[in-house]
């Protein structure tokens, strides 16, 4: 830095028409897409299971506790893809990512329950 010299400016945030949000959106919204698919065939795959074993009370609850889960992931994960098509979306809150890690450990949880 010289003598006289003015100090560096900070630079300014871009404003949303300055927004290129190139093809980030759409593999973002591919991302939740495979994510659903995945959630999607984990109950498939355990309404299988509980088919083959026996319908017990167990696996019967457990499955109906995964449906649960499952239509609320799918209501995150379709809101958040409607939001991804805004000029300038919404960061995801702190309420809907503990939803969907609490959505995700209860399959998890009913996958165990139903196979075990």
């Amino acid at each position: 830095m010289t003598a006289g010299a003015p100090p560096p400016s900070a630079p300014s945030a871009p404003s949303a028409r300055d927004r290129d949000p190139g093809l980030q959106p759409e593999r973002t919204r591919l991302a939740w897409r495979r994510t659903t698919l995945s959630c999607t065939v984990v109950l498939v795959l355990a309404v299988r299971q509980v088919v083959r074993a026996g319908a017990t009370a167990a696996g019967l609850t457990a499955l109906a506790v995964g449906l649960l889960v499952w239509l609320g992931f799918l209501w995150v994960a379709r809101r958040r893809m409607t939001e991804l098509s805004a000029a300038r979306p919404r960061v995801l809150g702190t309420g809907g990512a503990v939803a969907l890690v609490v959505c995700t450990l209860l399959l998890a949880v009913c996958a165990a329950a139903v196979t075990g």
